[in-house]
């Protein structure tokens, strides 16, 4: 029997800005990729916004980073898709997770997806 760790639900609209926000980011920020790249951004104190996706498998690969961005007050957000990750994060495979250290363009959207995301 599988036990249930941390995941998360968001609506629709907001997981649609999220992808927004890592494709801006691609295009005029910074964006780190892959689990254990965000791991070091996180623990360096370098992120600014991470994104997992929710249909990873184990869950175990990316169940201490919810804990990691807690502990550097990091806000987070899941989406469904690992592929439309991927594809947000200009690769052409999927992804786990990304980390965001330098927005970009997606600064505004990135803070107010920040606030959203206390309220959710």
């Amino acid at each position: 029997m599988s036990k249930a760790y941390v995941k998360f639900e968001m609506p629709e609209d907001l997981v649609n800005t999220v992808y927004e926000a890592i494709e801006q980011t691609r295009d005029t920020g910074k964006l780190h990729k892959g689990t254990n790249e965000v791991t070091k951004i996180i623990e360096r104190g370098q992120a600014v916004f991470v994104v997992m996706a929710a249909d990873i498998a184990p869950e175990e690969v990316l169940m201490h980073i919810p804990y990691l961005c807690e502990e550097k007050n990091v806000p987070y957000a899941y989406v469904p898709s690992k592929q439309e990750l991927g594809r947000a994060a200009g690769l052409s495979v999927p992804t786990a997770s990304v980390a965001v250290t330098k927005p970009g363009k997606a600064k505004t959207l990135i803070e107010g997806l920040a606030e959203r995301l206390k309220k959710v």
